[in-house]
């Protein structure tokens, strides 16, 4: 019988972005092997700040459509000390976000085996949220510009875009999201209190759609409440919907709470299927660390099990998070983020024992 294969385009990108894709590549090797059912097929991609400093560009003129070739892309990370943020950001990952409509960031947060929360109080499942972030306008929808550069009376703006299209289909996906998990439970984050505009719109929107999911209970937070919430009251929360600024924030404020940033998965997801969607960690490029050899790869790991579930190999995902969580629960493999002194070479080799070791 014929093998599934799944094609996947491989974008390191820079920093340890490059060291945990190539780890996590090892991993999905040995997990196609253990199943005997499907296979990957590669494709890595330099798009990178370096490609940029020898090309000055980070990825091709066509690079996105080149993408909608592949089943899925996994990504590192960019971003380098000596190249402004706003042109690596806007370079590469949003350019292959928003050309490709992922319009749906899914990012889950909870404590795994092992790892303990800053949070006095939480010791597991206190702490088990999915935050949805609108991936497609909002805050990041890059309309505005400058005038007068230069001078004292410089002006520079960026618009928030809220469209009726795009709240109703990341509330949507977020309220289906809910519905799918136990607690059937959804909060919609917002600041309509002080935009008086876009988030007004955003509110109206989530009470209409709400309507059509009678089964999930939810409720509205300000964002700045939402904060206080999450630190004092992490199991009043189940799925949560944010916009684009908000949800990076709180994403980033959830991975902190869940132990570290470098356990913390993100996919990008276009839901309908009409392009590929890009998994990626949170983590970022941290420069800092690079080339050491310490960088978490747990957080490039799971967000390979989510890209696993989108291409409906839900068998794998689960084995691959099994392993996963039966390395975190070994204080030996924690990595200098969890407090450890494990290496991403000992994380790896532990998992792909781990996917190689397990009796079905």
């Amino acid at each position: 019988m014929s093998k599934r294969t799944h094609k996947i385009a491989a974008i390191g990108g820079d920093g340890i972005g490059v060291e945990v894709v190539d780890a996590c590549l090892e991993v999905l090797d040995a997990l196609a092997g253990r199943d005997g059912s499907f296979e990957f097929e590669v494709e890595s991609f330099d798009w990178s700040t370096d490609r940029y400093k020898r090309t000055g560009e980070f990825m091709p003129k066509d690079g996105a459509n080149r993408l909608r070739a592949f089943d899925a892309i996994l990504f590192g990370a960019v971003g380098a000390p000596d190249v402004s943020d706003h042109l690596t950001l806007w370079g590469l990952r949003l350019s292959i976000c928003q050309p490709l409509d992922q319009y749906a960031n899914v990012r889950p947060t909870r404590v795994l085996p092992g790892i303990r929360s800053p949070l006095r109080h939480v010791n597991g499942g206190e702490l088990d949220w999915v935050i949805v972030r609108e991936n497609s306008e909002g805050e990041y929808a890059g309309q505005g510009g400058r005038s007068h550069p230069g001078l004292p009376l410089e002006v520079a703006t960026d618009v928030s875009i809220f469209t009726r299209a795009g709240i109703e289909r990341i509330m949507r996906f977020a309220f289906r999201l809910a519905q799918s998990r136990p607690r059937k439970l959804l909060t919609v984050v917002t600041k309509s209190n002080a935009q008086r505009h876009g988030m007004v719109l955003w509110d109206e929107i989530a009470a209409e759609i709400a309507r059509e999911f009678p089964d999930v209970t939810w409720d509205k937070m300000l964002v700045d409440a939402m904060t206080v919430r999450m630190v004092m009251n992490p199991s009043s929360l189940d799925t949560i919907v944010a916009t684009n600024l908000h949800a990076d924030i709180l994403s980033d404020l959830a991975a902190a709470l869940s132990g570290s940033i470098g356990v913390a998965p993100t996919a990008n997801l276009n839901p309908e299927r009409d392009t590929p969607s890009m998994f990626e960690p949170i983590h970022g490029s941290a420069f800092d660390i690079t080339g050491k050899g310490v960088a978490n790869p747990v957080a490039t790991f799971w967000t390979a099990a989510m890209m696993l579930e989108h291409l409906n190999e839900k068998p794998a995902a689960e084995r691959l998070m099994q392993a996963v969580e039966n390395v975190t629960a070994d204080p030996s493999l924690h990595t200098p983020d969890l407090g450890g002194k494990a290496t991403t070479r000992m994380v790896t080799d532990a998992v792909i024992a781990a996917i190689r070791g397990r009796n079905d």
